[in-house]
């Protein structure tokens, strides 16, 4: 039987071979080995560690590069200045950290939308998912996946240039493992770390890493992991008004537990050979809670004002009134998580004047809902003796402020003895997202004049992500469980009452009994393919005090999109499907772009610079919007809705044309001061294009007719971003130090984008600011940091809505005791002030609903501190 190797299988052999090589040249003795051994023998390796010396890193790597480039590295081995990696990220000059129950998850650079941000792996795409089905399907890559003990340093290009991959209008973020042969042989490093909150439950982590080498410095590997678990909690206020005028205190919490684990092989078999091999999983396991405990303004009581809208926004009800009043206590429990696994393999040989290399590998991540179940009460639930609520609701400001006037507790055993789920709300929304990747490259040196090297490249990929659901049907009879088998303890409230904590694993547990099958969800299927590839090619050049690169890259995307089609076939599966054929269709789309760039230097001495950079950059269209075709209103007895919505694989990407300048100031060791001002024009935003009274080959069951509305994605209008950047870095000498930026960005956005009509690019604020002071020795050291950014837009699919988020900031302080030169403990604090997370509506737009208008308090989250105690130990 004839076996064809697997790309994986192919890898490993390779690398093996690599490392074969190796020994054997250890073997051998061959010259080149004695040679590096003797040289590196010679001299003094000093390794600085610490914040000061993670400052002076990062600001060479902003001296040293071509580009606009910022940096961030780790103070020492498993040790980024934050514990979260989208928080060390928010510390780059124009970088803003979009946090998602309660970790940092996207990232903005200059004023632009986290999805033009292209996050990389080493240089490479790192496959991503949400575990969350609610949220809509993008393009932007989850940080609250990755560990920060696992990263070696952190890159943001902020210009592009020909060899970087293209996708990052914003900018190109690229994460930074280790390597074994850049470090000491038996490197050991492990920490433990205990963290606790002012609202959420403790959390426990570990993490370590080991790495060795033999003597020749021709093999090494590297191991490292990390692990994280703990209940996160978020308690606020989430208020809709269009179901009685109603107003939820609510709480969230998630059962979280995070693994890392990253192998890194590294082989330099003879003299200017290099192979690697990186895998690297990442795992988050999030099953969750949403409790809520609604109050119905509407049902009785008196409302002393209203807003703009017509939202009563003072609401005071002195006695209740069983006969109209309504409660309702609603627990939603879901199974979560996400994954995400890359294996990389890459190699390079270094000859007279030149250097090729090739990469290439697989990365693939699962995520989503495993499990959705929904159980509940109301006051017109048997057995169930909810309280009535009295009080008052204050809903003028921007946070909705409950004050009830009697107790208004719910325990268990204010529910009824037995209790089932909901059967209209199992369902579950596993993800896939999967590419591999190839690239080749050539470096080589050339004397053209001003012109230095020659670099030129190919780059090919296949990126697949498909979205699925299903929806469980439940026994004729249901099946229930004693209700105080299904929570365990209580949770507090905003407005200062407790109701019962679920038990998430006892609730899914009795929902699954309910269930007798899983039903493919038609109507949620969606799958999309993409064909990259690329050429590119960059000269770089210098002459006296000028240097820089310039170039062209040339890409082209073979898209297609699947789905089934809706023709208004009747079935009796489930609900979901009804008017949805069993066929698929396919639709497929070609473009491509020509992308050139600029970077250029001048050195007006060994410490002032000034920069310069042009380019044009792309950002491909949002998943959301490619999707075939996503229906509403067909069969539910309102007429008025009937509509159609249509993504397209035809969309065009994003396009920018860019400029930067920049002046830059080094002196002493790691001091900076830098000013910047950047400007993007941005081309292809996506729309949607709205036709009435439109056929479409479908007779609806409410109208008895085929007349529909129809919602097309569509490219159209522009958007522009001019802003400055002011950065500085200064160390006293003394052990004291200090480094803050500021960044303004205007950024302006079609309205017409947004169903808000708001011209503000989503999750962009226009003023963004940090502020960092620091002491260290050798023995001890001390930081305090408090980043802010101003308000921005949140935009969701679904029942969220779009929404603005006010201005915020985080006061953090960490604090470190060096015990001995192995042992660190360490103290970390974060949001200080216990800044709360509020969210209004905004403008006036008739297509949102009136609680996303004019200013209205619709969510509002308690700030809370957290605190991270650790000890870490290296060899």
């Amino acid at each position: 039987m004839n076996s064809k190797p697997t790309p994986i299988a192919a890898a490993v052999a390779l690398l093996l071979m690599g490392a074969a090589l190796a020994v054997q040249a250890q073997q051998s003795q061959t010259p080149a080995a004695p040679a590096a051994a003797d040289a590196d023998a010679g001299a003094t390796k000093i390794v600085v560690t610490g914040i000061r010396a993670s400052l002076e890193t990062a600001v060479n790597v902003k001296r040293n590069a071509n580009a606009v480039v910022d940096a961030v590295s780790a103070e020492d081995v498993g040790k980024l200045p934050d514990s979260d990696v989208g928080e060390s990220l928010g510390r780059i000059p124009g970088v803003a950290v979009g946090r998602d129950f309660g970790q940092g998850a996207s990232v903005s650079i200059r004023g632009t939308d986290p999805q033009m941000t292209y996050t990389t792996l080493n240089g490479q795409t790192v496959a991503s998912t949400g575990w969350y089905d609610q949220k809509a399907v993008d393009r932007s890559f989850n940080y609250s996946l990755l560990p920060s003990e696992l990263i070696g340093g952190l890159e943001v290009y902020k210009s592009s240039q020909a060899d970087l991959t293209e996708g990052g209008i914003g900018g190109t973020v690229i994460v930074k493992t280790r390597k074994p042969l850049d470090m000491d042989a038996n490197t050991i490093f492990g920490s433990v770390h205990y963290g606790t909150g002012t609202i959420s439950d403790p959390s426990y982590e570990a993490s370590g890493l080991y790495s060795w080498k033999n003597e020749a410095k021709t093999f090494g590997v590297l191991i490292a992991g990390a692990w994280e678990k703990g209940d996160y909690i978020r308690r606020g206020v989430e208020a809709d008004m269009r179901w009685s005028g109603d107003v939820a205190p609510t709480t969230f919490v998630q059962e979280r537990e995070r693994q890392a684990l990253n192998v890194t092989l590294q082989a330099r078999p003879a003299q200017g050979v290099d192979l690697g091999l990186n895998y690297l999983h990442l795992n988050l396991d999030a099953n969750n809670s949403n409790t809520s405990h609604y109050i119905f303004t509407g049902n009785s009581g008196t409302c002393e004002k209203t807003n703009a809208s017509g939202l009563c926004v003072l609401h005071h009800r002195d006695v209740a009134t069983p006969a109209t009043d309504n409660v309702f206590l609603q627990n939603w429990v879901r199974s979560a998580s996400m994954s995400s696994e890359s294996l990389v393999l890459d190699g390079s040989y270094r000859g007279d004047g030149f250097k090729v290399s090739a990469i290439g590998g697989t990365t693939k991540a699962e995520g989503g809902t495993d499990q959705t179940a929904n159980f509940a009460y109301g006051s017109w639930t048997p057995g169930a003796t909810l309280p009535y609520w009295t009080g008052t609701i204050d809903a003028q400001g921007h946070q909705i402020k409950v004050h009830p006037s009697s107790d208004q507790t719910i325990g268990v055993g204010n529910l009824p003895d037995t209790s089932s789920p909901e059967t209209w709300a199992s369902g579950r929304g596993p993800n896939s997202d999967k590419e591999d990747f190839l690239q080749l490259d050539g470096d080589f040196n050339v004397d053209w004049g001003l012109l230095t090297s020659f670099k030129t490249g190919a780059r090919a990929t296949k990126h697949t992500f498909t979205r699925t659901g299903q929806r469980g049907v439940h026994a004729a009879t249901a099946i229930p469980g004693d209700s105080a088998d299904l929570y365990n303890g209580s949770l507090d409230v905003a407005g200062g009452w407790s109701v019962p904590r679920p038990d998430i694993d006892a609730m899914l547990s009795l929902a699954s009994d309910n269930i007798t099958k899983w039903v493919d969800d038609r109507s949620a299927y969606a799958q999309l393919q993409e064909k990259n590839s690329a050429l590119y090619g960059m000269f770089e050049f210098e002459k006296d005090a000028l240097h820089g690169n310039f170039g062209l890259r040339y890409i082209r995307t073979n898209v297609s999109a699947t789905g089934y089609v809706f023709d208004g076939t009747p079935t009796t599966d489930i609900g979901q499907n009804n008017g949805w054929s069993t066929d698929k269709t396919t639709k497929s789309a070609t473009y491509s772009e020509v992308l050139p760039s600029l970077n250029a230097v001048y050195d007006l001495s060994r410490s002032t610079k000034l920069r310069f950079a042009a380019a044009q950059a792309i950002t491909r269209p949002n998943f959301d919007n490619m999707f075939l075709t996503s229906v509403v209103g067909f069969d539910d007895t309102n007429a008025s809705n009937d509509a159609f919505n249509y993504g397209s694989p035809g969309l065009k990407p994003q396009k920018s044309t860019q400029l930067d300048f920049g002046f830059e100031y080094y002196y002493g060791r790691g001091n900076l001061l830098a000013a910047s001002i950047f400007h993007k024009r941005i081309d292809n935003f996506v729309t949607t294009q709205t036709l009435l009274n439109q056929k479409v080959g479908v007779i609806s069951p409410d109208t008895g007719v085929d007349n529909w509305t129809i919602n097309r994605y569509i490219n159209a209008g522009g958007g522009r971003i001019n802003g400055i950047e002011l950065q500085g870095n200064h160390a006293f000498g003394n052990g004291f130090g200090a480094a803050l930026n500021y960044t303004y960005a205007d950024a302006k956005a079609p309205s017409t984008s947004y169903q808000d009509e708001l011209n503000m690019f989503t999750l962009s604020s226009r003023h963004t600011a940090n502020l960092v002071g620091y002491f260290e020795n050798e023995t001890y050291s001390a930081r305090l940091a408090y980043s802010w950014r101003s308000k921005y837009m949140v935009r969701e699919t679904g029942w969220y809505g779009n929404r603005m988020h006010d201005a915020i900031g985080s006061l953090d302080l960490s604090l470190g005791w060096n015990i001995n030169k192995n042992l660190r403990l360490s103290l970390e604090a974060v949001n200080l002030t216990a800044e709360d997370d509020v969210q209004y509506g905004a403008g006036d737009a008739p297509a949102q609903r009136a609680s996303l208008q004019n200013g209205f308090p619709a969510w509002s989250f308690e700030g809370e501190t957290t605190y991270r105690v650790g000890l870490s130990v290296k060899f």
